[in-house]
C-alpha cells in the first residue's frame, strides 16, 4: 500500500462533475483506492462517498492505493486530484 497527500486546486472543489470524472478514472484500476480528508476515509470508487467529503479548493486530501497497478494509479489519480477543472 502506498499513500500520498495532494492539494485540490479546482476553484469549485469537488462537486458532481469533477467527482464523476475522478471516480470513472479510479474504476479503470484494479487496485483499492481510498480518499482521506481529515478523519474521514472513503472508497474512491464511490461518487456518493466522495461527495460526502466536501472537498473544497486548497483542501489537502490523502490517497491510499493498494494492489495491482498502485504506482500508476497514484500518479494518474494524484494528477487528476490536483488539476481537475470544469471543461
Amino acid at each position: 500500500m502506498i499513500s500520498q497527500t495532494f492539494t485540490v486546486l479546482n476553484p469549485s472543489g469537488f462537486h458532481a462533475r469533477p467527482t464523476k470524472v475522478f471516480v470513472q478514472k479510479v474504476g479503470t484500476f484494479p487496485c483499492k483506492v481510498s480518499v482521506i480528508k481529515g478523519e474521514k476515509k472513503v472508497n474512491g470508487k464511490s461518487s456518493l462517498s466522495m461527495l460526502t467529503l466536501g472537498i473544497q479548493q486548497n483542501d489537502e486530501v490523502t490517497l491510499e492505493v493498494d494492489g495491482e497497478q498502485e504506482e500508476q494509479a497514484m500518479q494518474e489519480l494524484g494528477a487528476l486530484l490536483t488539476h481537475i477543472f470544469e471543461e
